[in-house]
């Protein structure tokens, strides 16, 4: 339940703000001048507000849509990114947002429509080529969508420009939007999955992998591609057995043919965001695995990586094929991509 609703003056009379300010009758409405007045601003308890957060009502006045790095993406040329939200509802203890943001307030940027003409404007840079955006990076995809009504628009968008590749990453099973509607070929709904004892201990507030697994039943029963997303893998003593078992539960359950793309990734983050997060979290024994820094990254050691990687290869392999399988591996890609406010790593790290 959102107790505050912050909102900048400048669209307090949006009709999305009105539509989903009704949502909440009995928040307290407190207007601002600009988001980052309330995001921003030092000595916030990121911890504590994650108990409660408020939700942040803004518009985004530029770089709606941004290059990945040279390297990134499942298979295209033409890659960008964008971020209708800022932080997620989940609580995961590996989640990098925590150590990026000093505020644990949801953003959502209610002008749609300057995401899609800037999506556009990318299309047009790239006429007649397939153009590929991701979504999910600074927020999950679908979790909110019962309140943002996000997904039904950029779907509406998508059915008419069969160039815009999208990927929707997302730990949710808020796939109403998806399931109400014919699948789009170039949408695909990329699960970000964990083993079930990694996913117990830390990705709280979250559906369980059986209820993903559920999720993703439902949208290939209806003609939707899929994404696999491993990343972060997370090392312990049972590394091989927890991730061979849920590769066997996914299968078992989903066919391969409806496989777009698997992508795979060590835990990672850049060393100042995990010493923010080891601060809020000085007992969460993840973090006293045995890590290295690399490249300013926190990390596995390398020989660790490369082990962990080459498992999952050969196990993934025998379900899709080699040319659906991408690295994230530190070594594999460029590891710095253009701000969005102002520091901005997010495809430094793991995914969240």
């Amino acid at each position: 339940m959102i107790e505050t609703l912050y909102i900048e003056q400048a669209i307090a009379t949006h009709s999305r703000v009105r539509e989903i300010s009704a949502r909440f009758p009995h928040a307290n409405q407190v207007m601002c001048e600009r988001y980052g007045a309330v995001f921003n601003r030092k000595s916030q308890n990121f911890r504590l507000q994650k108990k409660s957060p408020s939700l942040i009502l803004a518009r985004k006045h530029d770089n709606h849509v941004l290059a990945t790095p040279e390297g990134y993406g499942i298979g295209g040329s033409n890659n960008y990114y964008f971020s209708h939200m800022l932080n997620c509802i989940y609580d995961c203890r590996y989640c990098f947002l925590q150590g990026m943001y000093r505020s644990a307030h949801y953003v959502l940027f209610v002008n749609y429509d300057d995401f899609f003409s800037a999506m556009d404007a990318k299309l047009m840079t790239h006429e007649g080529e397939d153009v590929w955006f991701f979504s999910g990076y600074d927020c999950d995809s679908l979790a909110l969508d019962p309140l943002t009504g996000f997904a039904q628009h950029l779907l509406s968008y998508l059915e008419t420009r069969p160039h815009a590749m999208v990927e929707l990453r997302t730990k949710s099973t808020q796939i109403r939007a998806l399931l109400g509607q014919a699948p789009l070929s170039n949408v695909i709904v990329a699960f970000s999955l964990t083993p079930e004892p990694a996913a117990v201990a830390l990705e709280h507030k979250t559906p369980s992998v059986a209820k993903r697994l559920s999720a993703m039943t439902q949208l290939a029963e209806n003609g939707w591609r899929l994404g696999l997303r491993f990343d972060p893998l997370l090392d312990d003593v049972r590394f091989e057995d927890h991730y061979q078992a849920l590769f066997r539960d996914i299968f078992d359950r989903i066919d391969p043919t409806c496989i777009h793309s698997v992508t795979i990734g060590p835990f990672r983050m850049p060393d100042p965001f995990f010493s923010n997060v080891v601060r809020l979290y000085p007992d969460e024994p993840l973090f006293a695995g045995s890590f290295a820094n690399r490249e300013g990254l926190v990390t596995y050691p390398k020989a660790r990586e490369a082990a962990m990687l080459e498992f999952c290869l050969d196990a993934l392999q025998d379900h899709v094929s080699g040319d659906k399988i991408f690295s994230c591996a530190i070594d594999s890609r460029e590891t710095v991509r253009p701000d969005t406010e102002s520091t901005d790593p997010n495809l430094l790290a793991s995914s969240h």
